[in-house]
């Protein structure tokens, strides 16, 4: 019997949960969370940690999950973040702006750590700007 691609790890603190997830995350995976995290809520959890510093690779089929869990967990009158999340959700939650659902972190532009180059130094992103034509594949 192959190993499961996903182990989870329950410590509860009273109300409060910390879960932490080891593994891969991903489309068959993603049912071991739901449940785990469905459960917390029907035991009465109303804070929910997800430390995911063991994850070695989540897909956006994790992002859904979480992104679900998370609106669950605010319509019980609870909180549910994500801690350490692995390099390639970190991308996802960028890409779709997602990250002020999930991360305990202040939304709009974060200050730089210390030592990293002031901001008014900083240079801008070049952004490309890809004519919608071009995606459709339409040659004009």
């Amino acid at each position: 019997m192959p190993l499961p691609q996903l182990t989870d790890f329950r410590h509860d603190r009273g109300e409060r949960v910390l879960i932490t997830l080891a593994g891969e995350i991903d489309l068959e995976s993603a049912p071991l969370i739901r449940r785990a995290l469905a459960r917390c809520l029907s035991d009465g959890i109303r804070t929910i940690d997800i430390d995911l510093t063991p994850v070695t690779f989540c897909d956006c089929t994790g992002l859904n999950v979480f992104l679900h869990a998370a609106r669950q967990t605010t319509k019980a009158g609870g909180t549910l973040r994500l801690h350490h999340p692995p390099p390639l959700l970190g991308l996802i939650l960028d890409l779709t702006g997602s990250g002020f659902l999930l991360l305990d972190v202040p939304s709009g532009p974060l200050s730089p750590p210390p030592g990293d180059v002031p901001a008014s130094t900083a240079q801008p992103l070049r952004r490309r700007t890809v004519p919608l034509a071009s995606l459709s594949g339409d040659a004009r």
